[in-house]
């Protein structure tokens, strides 16, 4: 918990919340980063561009922000091949569960989604368990 910075993570949880709100108000879609990305193969035009847009603002975000709050710029330990394999778990996740994080655990919580509900949940308890083996079972 030596990096728990509750003031950036309020501003960054208010300001995921307000850009999925901006979202779902004036374009009626979901800000479920699987869904957008997914999209990006099947449409076209106006419904593109809304989406590029989205996925290249949460791409730039943190390079602007570690900019101007003047921090290092992040080092990735770990072997490429544990990397991959976790983006495809993260993608059959993804597909098994009908949606992401972001899409269960933003929005569909806040429309009372039963589903999200019980996603999220399984999604947090997931992480719980992850944790608990890697450190204190396996030790790493």
């Amino acid at each position: 918990m030596e990096n728990f910075t509750p003031g950036t993570a309020l501003i960054g949880g208010l300001m995921i919340g307000c850009a999925s709100l901006m979202l779902w108000l004036f374009n009626g879609r979901i800000a479920g980063i699987s869904g957008i990305l997914g999209g990006l193969a099947t449409t076209s035009g106006e419904d593109r561009w809304w989406r590029i847009a989205f996925l290249a603002g949460l791409l730039a975000a943190p390079l602007v922000y570690q900019v101007i709050a003047g921090i290092a710029p992040v080092t990735v330990t770990s072997s490429p091949l544990l990397l991959v394999a976790g983006g495809l778990l993260v993608g059959f996740g993804t597909r098994l569960g009908g949606g992401c994080t972001s899409g269960h655990g933003v929005c569909g919580t806040a429309r009372l989604s039963k589903r999200s509900l019980l996603a999220t949940a399984t999604f947090t308890l997931s992480g719980i368990i992850a944790v608990f083996l890697l450190r204190h079972v396996i030790g790493s």
